[in-house]
């Protein structure tokens, strides 16, 4: 318990991203020709438009990594108070939101990199949290 109290800040903001990641990952699994026939409209007048189904591979995974480093980072802090998987978690999440950050800017979709700068906002003071 003390571990839990000692760390409650980070576990909470690593409880946020772990939900955040996985529903976004699972949906590209379960929906992945979905996703792919709206991103290569989202993306048909930019330098991306042919990578789309490779790129979204590509955050699939990243997005998987953060979930799993979260999950595990949570369960790090509350058994041992160890916080490398937390910061490893942290930092990979803040890797995946500045890769579909990046995607927003180069669509032109400026609500949309608001959007998650938001993410970002709360994965990086996360990371700035856990190594204080």
């Amino acid at each position: 318990m003390k571990n839990f109290l000692t760390h409650l800040v980070p576990i909470t903001i690593l409880a946020f991203l772990f939900i955040t990641f996985l529903q976004s990952a699972l949906d590209k699994v379960f929906d992945f020709k979905g996703n792919t026939v709206w991103l290569k409209q989202h993306f048909e007048n930019t330098i991306l438009a042919k990578q789309v189904p490779i790129l979204l591979g590509i955050v699939l995974v990243l997005e998987f990594i953060a979930a799993l480093g979260c999950i595990l980072g949570v369960t790090f802090l509350i058994y041992s108070g160890e916080t490398y998987v937390a910061t490893f978690a942290m930092f990979i999440s803040c890797i995946t939101l500045l890769a579909l950050l990046f995607g927003q800017r180069v669509a032109k979709d400026y609500p949309g990199a608001l959007t998650i700068t938001c993410y970002f906002l709360v994965a990086i003071f996360g990371l700035y949290v856990v190594n204080a």
